[in-house]
């Protein structure tokens, strides 16, 4: 796969295929880490916490916090 290097107002820019941005799991507007080493340019996904609203979706919006949990039976020194 090939790209350009194109002027972009006062900088330049490489246009990415969106194949290659699905591929790479990469979503519009998101936030890329770019490092330059011995004339590679790598770009990669910069590693987010997920908000907790993000995290209940995996769950149907359930997050069950309220009440008590059972541990089990105790299995070393713990008071109950």
């Amino acid at each position: 796969m090939q790209t350009q290097v194109k002027e972009w107002g006062n900088s330049q820019g490489v246009r990415i295929p969106k194949e290659a941005l699905l591929e790479a799991g990469i979503d519009l507007n998101e936030i890329l880490e770019m490092r330059v080493s011995k004339g590679v340019i790598m770009l990669e996904k910069k590693f987010r916490h997920r908000t907790l609203e993000e995290r209940a979706q995996e769950f149907n919006g359930q997050l069950n916090l309220d009440g008590e949990f059972d541990w089990g039976e105790a299995v070393g020194r713990e008071v109950w």
